[in-house]
Parts: structure tokens; C-alpha cells; sequence
């Protein structure tokens, strides 16, 4: 006879985030885990597997995506289960450390594993009352695989990256490693997410593997510890701050039906009354021809972390035919809800060829020429702090991109830029936000650093 226990991960790559369905087979109960916002995929799988969802489960307060808790409680009638720490503002059910709920014979056993957050919580799963191992245990943000969650990212509560860390590392100590080693782990993130600083590309392993395999968990002491996952860390994403705050209070739920097709003439008004024109097409066509003052951030590839760093407001999209919902969708899943509406390019532009600019991309050997022909050139390199430690262009400006839009009064507007990044993605964003404030001379490298690398 099969277990009765019915476990899927969901992982979204773009936004490096794992959600997990748990349902007990015997008796059709489900709950599902840290949900994105968009949750019909969750719903048909449960209706397809003949499961109720009635539980959705916070691992903690999420801060780098908008989490489909509201959404999936409003469609299934599910309680929103949070740790006995959490300060949310909604109708939810606390759950004290070592309470358990029962699906059935599957149960869910909470441990609580503040350090991460103050409301940090672990799920572990057992699939039978009789079993001596778990199936596996949810770690949320407080165990990664290959890392442990960040501790900086509540210093604005008050509490010291320091302090963090130290009550991280007894809630591992005490709450997580005392589970047996053939323990499946299941993080909520992986590798590219800013929730930690060495995130391997694998979606789950086993504690003895991390016991082995993962620094944090092999630091022989809390101060080892305490000063190995405090050091390095990337800088903090600014719209982090706002996703918490929404993830707290009740909000409106996701709208992702495709937005109202707009006029070139309607995009401008618009514009010319603050709404922000994102360009979501590759760096390439946007180069091509775009609106002028409008922002590029590619919708292939990390595009809605990126866009939260660079854009707030009204958001009118930039796009092809038939790729404006999915672009409303993965901003929605950062809680950018403001799109009012989209233009196709190709009908639109051929029209008003008076508010169409190019941008100006250098090859390295064109980069090289502009060095050496060009007056007070600054290169800037907008890669994390990570990547410019381990080798940059001489002379070049370092301001990682996710601080380009506060720290942009520290560049001339008057002197010409290049931007670079690892390979281009990010450099013509970070041009795109130099031109729409102002700057007048920007172009950014082609293939970016590993391109100057190849050819030096």
C-alpha cells in the first residue's frame, strides 16, 4: 500500500522561489506552502488530485515576493497559517512551536526558528503516526541549501544583523539539526535569490548532505558562525522593504487579465503625467528603437525583481502582442499592481517617428577607442558587490543596480557613461534609467565584463 502523502514543489525560476502542496490522500485535506501569487496552478492540481485546500502556510513574512496567501485563502475559504511571532494584519491562524496539524494520517509538525525573521518558522512533515523518520522538513528562509537565510534583513526592526544571526544559528541547532539525516530539506528559495549569499542551484537535498556539504552549518561555534553568514552579504534590494509592509496588511488581490491596449498618443499623454513606460523587450530591440524616456528591463530575464528596482507608479508596458499579461503577472508577483495598460511597438512606432530614439551599445573594441578618444568617460559597473570583488575594469564607477536609482546624484549627467554588467541585461537597464533621468550621452557594453575578459 502507498503512502498516503501527496508532495509537490513548485519552483519559479525567475524569481528563484519554491512553493509546496501537501495533501493527505486518505482523506483529501491539503495545505499549501509560501504560494506565489498567481495560484491556479496550486487549485487545479488540487481539484485534479481530489484535494481541499485548507490550510496555506507562511514560512515567515516574505520580502522579496508579494505572496498569494490572500489570493488562495479567498478562493479555497483556507485558513493563512503564520508562526506565533508574526505581526500580520488579517484574519490568520498562529501556531505555536511543536504544535502539529493533522491532514490525516499526513501530519504537520511546526517548529519555530526565529533568526532569519523574528517569525521564522520550519515544517516538518510526517506521512504516517508511525513513522520514525520525517518525510521531510520546509525550511522556509532559515535553511538553504548550501547557505542559511540572510540576518540583515529586519535591522529596521531594531535587531542587529548580529543578534539575528545568533538566534539563527540556535534555531538550526536546536529546532532543525536534531532532525535525523535522511531528512529531505525543501527551502523556499535557490540560487539568484537575495535572501542569501551562496544559494546552490538545487531545489532540495538532506540534512546529513548540508551537515557535510553546506559552510554555515560546519562553523564549530555561534561567533563562527555569527561572523560567517554576516559577512558578504549582497546589498539589501529597496523595494524589499515595501513587499513586507504588503505582505502584513490586507491588499487588493492580483488582477492578471491582460491590460487595455493603448495608443501611442494615450502612452505619451500618460507619460508626460509621471507613468512610467517599461520597455520590456530584449536590450537588442529596445536599442533598435524605443519611446524616449522609457525604462528597458527584458521580460526574459530576471525581469520583476529588476523592474521593482527601477520603477514604482503608474507602469504602462512596453511589449509585443501577446506578452503584456505575463508581464502584469510577474510584476503583480512583486506587488507592482499599477499597470494601466500596454502598446505593441510595431503598429505604434511607425507612426511617430519624432518620439523614437536608439541607444547607443559598444562593443569592448569600441569601448576601448571611446577610453582613449573621449574626455572624462566614466565607466560604470552596476554588478552586485559579489561579482566586483572578484575583478572589474580599471577605473570604472561601482553602484550595483539595485542603489543606481538612489545613489544616481552621484554621477554627472553632463559626462558620457558606459554601463556594464556580467553580460548585458542588466547594463542596458541601468542605461535606459540613466537616459530617463537626464543623462544625455549613455551607452553600455556589449557582452558586458565577460566580453572584456574574453578579449583582454
Amino acid at each position: 500500500m502507498g503512502v498516503p502523502v501527496k508532495f509537490v514543489q513548485y519552483y519559479l525560476d525567475c524569481l528563484s522561489q519554491a512553493s509546496y502542496l501537501i495533501g493527505d490522500e486518505t482523506t483529501g485535506r491539503a495545505a499549501v506552502v509560501d504560494p506565489r501569487r498567481d495560484v491556479q496552478e496550486y487549485l487545479d492540481d488540487a481539484a485534479a488530485d481530489g484535494l481541499s485546500i485548507e490550510f496555506v502556510i507562511e514560512t515567515h513574512v516574505h520580502a522579496d515576493f508579494l505572496s498569494g496567501h490572500l489570493e488562495l485563502a479567498a478562493a479555497t475559504g483556507a485558513a493563512i497559517v503564520y508562526g506565533a511571532a508574526a505581526d500580520v494584519h488579517f484574519p490568520h491562524r498562529k501556531v505555536a512551536d511543536g504544535e502539529r496539524i493533522e491532514l490525516g494520517q499526513v501530519s504537520l509538525e511546526f517548529r519555530a526558528t526565529p533568526g532569519h525573521t523574528p517569525e521564522s518558522i520550519c515544517i516538518v512533515v510526517w506521512e504516517t503516526p508511525a513513522a520514525s523518520d520525517p518525510y521531510g522538513v520546509l525550511t522556509g528562509d532559515t535553511l538553504f541549501i548550501g547557505d542559511v537565510g540572510r540576518p540583515d534583513l529586519v535591522a529596521a526592526q531594531g535587531r542587529s544583523p548580529q543578534d539575528m544571526a545568533a538566534e539563527l544559528y540556535r534555531s538550526l541547532h536546536t529546532r532543525v539539526l536534531t532532525l535525523p539525516d535522511v531528512t529531505r530539506v525543501y527551502p523556499a528559495h535557490g540560487a539568484g535569490s537575495a535572501c542569501g549569499k551562496n544559494l546552490s542551484t538545487e531545489t532540495s537535498s538532506t540534512l546529513g548532505e548540508q551537515r557535510r556539504s553546506n559552510y554555515a552549518l560546519r562553523m564549530g561555534t555561534v561567533g563562527e558562525f555569527v561572523a560567517a553568514v554576516t559577512e558578504g552579504q549582497p546589498p539589501r534590494p529597496g523595494y524589499f522593504t515595501r513587499v513586507a509592509e504588503l505582505n502584513r496588511e490586507s491588499h487588493q488581490l492580483a488582477d492578471v487579465e491582460e491590460p487595455d491596449a493603448l495608443s501611442l498618443e494615450e502612452v505619451l499623454r500618460r507619460q508626460d503625467g509621471g507613468t512610467v513606460v517599461l520597455d520590456v523587450r530584449s536590450p537588442e530591440e529596445f536599442a533598435r528603437g524605443h519611446l524616449r524616456g522609457s525604462v528597458n528591463v527584458g521580460l526574459d530575464g530576471r525581469f520583476a525583481e529588476y523592474a521593482a528596482q527601477v520603477a514604482s507608479g503608474d507602469i504602462v508596458l512596453v511589449c509585443e502582442a501577446g506578452r503584456a499579461r505575463d508581464a502584469r503577472l510577474r510584476l503583480a508577483r512583486v506587488g507592482m499592481d499599477s499597470v494601466t495598460g500596454a502598446v505593441d511597438p510595431a503598429p505604434a512606432f511607425s507612426g511617430h517617428p519624432e518620439a523614437i530614439r536608439t541607444a547607443s551599445r559598444l562593443t569592448v573594441h569600441q569601448l576601448g577607442d571611446a577610453r582613449a578618444a573621449v574626455p572624462g568617460l566614466v565607466l560604470l559597473d552596476v554588478r552586485g558587490p559579489g561579482e566586483h570583488a572578484q575583478g572589474a575594469i580599471d577605473g570604472s564607477v561601482h553602484i550595483p543596480l539595485g542603489q543606481l536609482r538612489d545613489r544616481i546624484g552621484e554621477l554627472d549627467p553632463d559626462l558620457p557613461v558606459v554601463t556594464y554588467c556580467a553580460g548585458g541585461y542588466r547594463s542596458s537597464i541601468a542605461a535606459s534609467l540613466l537616459r530617463a533621468s537626464g543623462f544625455t550621452d549613455v551607452s553600455d557594453l556589449i557582452g558586458g565584463y565577460q566580453a572584456w575578459r574574453t578579449a583582454a
